[in-house]
């Protein structure tokens, strides 16, 4: 048996920014409220979510929600930015941390429409796994999606996680449906894999990005 494997992780997640070469994740703040809902009072962006956000009202509600989430200990909210250009393009966040069983979820992503499918969101994920595995020492990540939500697991499974199966009617949806939900993970045996095939995935989008090839 592995000792330190049987060793809790620390009792909180660090409130600490994590960035790489494209993205910066910020701890959300109430600061940030004016640049999420500039973009994120999109309908689109929330069509498979539990919850809602159309109005500065709402992301009000949404920012002091996911700040109870961080203040009790189980999750921590990031804002994503985009480092060339400075500006907030979505959110993120680690939440239902467990230090005991060392495991959490990566959820509440989104970002708003102009970055999805850049090299934004692989780094993202990227950084908060190397975090997950590597700083927190967790044996699991856990990642969920609503099951008719086909380009967020098609996304996930791109990363390298594996599909565990489906909870039938497991989330109460803003618009009072009950949502199906497909459930992924990685484990820290699989992560040295996973986390070369995300370096492999980021050089691309890097080089498409600058009009040259990554052959």
């Amino acid at each position: 048996m592995n000792v330190s494997a049987a060793k809790p992780g620390p009792a909180r997640i660090e409130r600490v920014a994590l960035e790489g070469r494209s993205v910066r994740l910020e701890p959300m703040t109430l600061e940030h409220h004016t640049a999420l809902s500039q973009i994120g009072c999109d309908p689109e962006l929330w069509r498979f979510t539990a919850s809602i956000v159309r109005t500065p009202s709402e992301m009000l509600d949404y920012i002091l929600a996911a700040q109870k989430m961080e203040s009790d200990g189980t999750g921590l909210p990031f804002v994503t930015v985009e480092r060339s250009t400075g500006k907030v393009v979505g959110s993120t966040r680690f939440r239902n941390y467990d230090s005991i069983n060392r495991h959490l979820e990566i959820g509440f992503t989104w970002l708003a429409a102009p970055w999805q499918r850049t090299a934004i969101n692989t780094e993202a994920k990227y950084l908060m796994l190397t975090s997950a595995f590597e700083t927190l020492g967790c044996v699991r990540v856990e990642l969920r999606t609503h099951a008719m939500n086909t380009r967020s697991r098609n996304a996930i499974l791109r990363l390298g996680a594996t599909e565990e199966g489906v909870l039938r009617k497991d989330t109460l949806m803003w618009n009072g449906q009950h949502r199906d939900t497909v459930y992924y993970s990685i484990i820290d045996e699989e992560w040295p894999r996973v986390k070369q095939r995300l370096e492999l995935l980021m050089v691309r989008k890097n080089y498409a990005l600058s009009g040259r090839s990554a052959e």
